[in-house]
């Protein structure tokens, strides 16, 4: 399932982006070129992740490679794969504002790669767009998938025993959660500060330069605000509801999410997809309502431990999270299943749940809401602890049905190279011959 796992969003180091050695062509795919340090660069990149060297990895890594400008040259040619300027655009800026936050400033990301940030952006630019082409084409050729049960239980009955997955621990856990208050005047103060931004910018001053300078969305920030064309549920409701109203430059009045307060102004509609910039102002938390919050969640967890109140009839009267809606229980966002694995679990949880026994809660912590919007106070219960097993149908149907389905889209997809192989000019170094899929890849 090696094709499955390689378009992922990778973050370049400087041998990754800028090769300094002398290059030589190991392969020509259409109108798609693989260079030595292509090959040589993913290489370094497993092994600094710890990988053992060997031939084996590096061949793996040619012929993902291979793979992978197969996808990007189709895509250039199919008139339904578009890739947009600012989606491009932001993937770069949010990529620089992390080589930022490694380095410490923009001067040093500049000393680190010897050349500047025009340089960088130009360069990462065509690196962005083709892998945004592979998974475009990606998934034009297995978004739509299917499996049903009988495929699944086929696809179980011929797995060999070595074969059948070993499943971590996993565990199923509630929460109660606690916000602390924003006063009145915080609000107004944020309103106030946001309505004077909107009279400057129509004023004459650029929404993009006031966004980069005091919007508390960094990524969004270090773009100006762009948040990149979005369709219809994959913003909070209150801003999805404001921004769809907008026309073109025009901004919004002052919006309350969950996120804090906003200003929205209109770059571009396209149907039922709009590009925006924003604004974001978090509220600060004063020391009191941190304090009142903890008080109140510890009140709380003292009822529950002294059976006044269960722990799910205080979720449905106390919590102030979504989860509540559940009866508490966490969502694993990766899976949207109710299991997670330990690596699955924030940091701030993970070491607290651990070792804990089924039915055990966690003492009242300030970490941030489920959704990750703000600081919250939680208390967090073990419902379910399965220990490391290997799968069976009777109790991991869905983990087994994942399974199955990635292997029909990994047949798919093998399907689909050896289809276009031989209608693609591909040309291929004899210094690759060592390597097993050679052969393959000679048409």
């Amino acid at each position: 399932m090696k094709y499955l796992y390689i378009l992922i969003v990778i973050l370049f180091t400087q041998n990754f982006l800028f090769s300094q050695s002398i290059d030589k062509i190991e392969a020509i795919i259409g109108s798609e070129i693989l260079l030595t340090s292509d090959i040589e660069n993913q290489y370094n990149q497993f092994l600094s992740q710890g990988m053992i060297k060997t031939e084996d990895i590096k061949c793996n890594i040619v012929n993902d490679l291979l793979f992978q400008n197969l996808l990007v040259h189709h895509a250039k040619i199919d008139s339904t794969i578009d890739v947009s300027n600012d989606d491009v655009d932001l993937e770069v800026n949010n990529r620089i504002s992390y080589f930022e936050d490694q380095l410490g400033s923009l001067k040093m990301v500049e000393d680190y790669f010897k050349r500047s940030i025009e340089s960088i952006k130009e360069e990462l630019s065509y690196v962005v767009k083709d892998q945004f082409l592979s998974q475009k084409m990606q998934s034009s050729i297995i978004n739509n998938i299917k499996i049903t049960p009988n495929e699944v239980k086929e696809y179980i009955f011929n797995l060999n025993d070595d074969d059948i997955p070993l499943l971590p621990l996993q565990l199923e856990l509630s929460q109660l959660v606690i916000l602390p208050e924003i006063s009145q005047n915080e609000k107004q103060d944020i309103r106030d500060k946001l309505n004077i931004f909107r009279k400057r910018v129509y004023d004459g001053e650029d929404f993009k330069v006031l966004a980069t300078l005091y919007s508390d969305d960094v990524v969004s920030a270090n773009n100006g605000g762009n948040l990149g064309f979005m369709s219809r549920g994959e913003l909070v409701p209150e801003f999805e509801r404001a921004a769809f109203k907008l026309n073109d430059n025009e901004i919004s009045e002052v919006v309350e999410s969950k996120f804090g307060f906003h200003i929205i102004q209109m770059i571009e509609r396209r149907g039922e997809q709009i590009n925006v910039r924003h604004i974001l102002i978090k509220p600060k938390f004063s020391s009191l309502s941190l304090k009142k919050a903890k008080d109140n969640i510890s009140v709380i967890k003292l009822d529950i431990d002294s059976n006044v109140i269960s722990f799910e009839d205080a979720v449905i009267k106390y919590s102030e999270d979504n989860s509540k809606n559940n009866g508490g229980l966490i969502i694993n966002p990766s899976t949207g299943s109710t299991q997670f694995t330990l690596d699955q679990l924030d940091p701030s949880i993970r070491y607290l749940v651990e070792n804990m026994k089924i039915g055990d809660m966690t003492p009242p912590s300030l970490t941030k809401s489920n959704d990750g919007s703000q600081a919250a106070y939680r208390i967090v219960r073990l419902n379910n602890k399965i220990d490391e097993h290997k799968a069976n149908i009777a109790n991991d149907f869905d983990t087994l049905k994942d399974y199955a389905l990635a292997n029909k889209k990994q047949n798919i997809i093998d399907k689909w190279i050896l289809v276009n192989i031989p209608i693609t000019y591909i040309k291929v170094s004899e210094d690759l011959s060592i390597c097993s899929c050679y052969k393959k890849w000679m048409n």
